[in-house]
Order: structure tokens, then sequence, then C-alpha cells
């Protein structure tokens, strides 16, 4: 995923205000949110985040979870 400069923003709350209990770190790419934990987060971790974002698609490996950008419209 590439970006433009000052697309990068970390260490900041995206409008979810609940993050799993092991979260560390919140990094933004343009609208797309990586949370890095302080272990691997597991299959609650993983809903709980679903949940704040019932439109994206949200991902897990590890001890990262990513909520990727929305889909941009066919032209």
């Amino acid at each position: 995923m590439t970006s433009a400069p000052g697309d990068i923003r970390s260490n900041e709350l995206c409008a979810v205000s609940t993050w799993p209990v092991s979260a560390q770190a919140v990094t933004h790419i343009g609208s797309a949110c990586v949370v890095e934990g302080t272990g691997d987060f597991d299959p609650a971790d993983l809903q709980l985040v679903r949940r704040q974002f019932p439109d994206r698609l949200v991902t897990l490996d590890g001890n990262v979870i990513t909520v990727w950008p929305p889909p941009t419209p066919a032209p």
C-alpha cells in the first residue's frame, strides 16, 4: 500500500472508542488503521474491532489487526 507524505500518523485514535486491551499502538495509513498488540490478538479481539467497522475488511495476523480502507467504487 503506497501513501502520500504526511499520510501516516502514529499513536492516534480512529473514530473508534474501544480497542483490545492488549493494543499497544494504532497507526493510520490513509483511511486504514493498523493496531499492534503487546502479544498475539485472539478471535475475540478481532470481533471487537470488526463490530466497530462493520462495513470494512478487518484482518488478524498474530499481533496485528488491520482495518482496511473502504473499497473504491468501480468507474
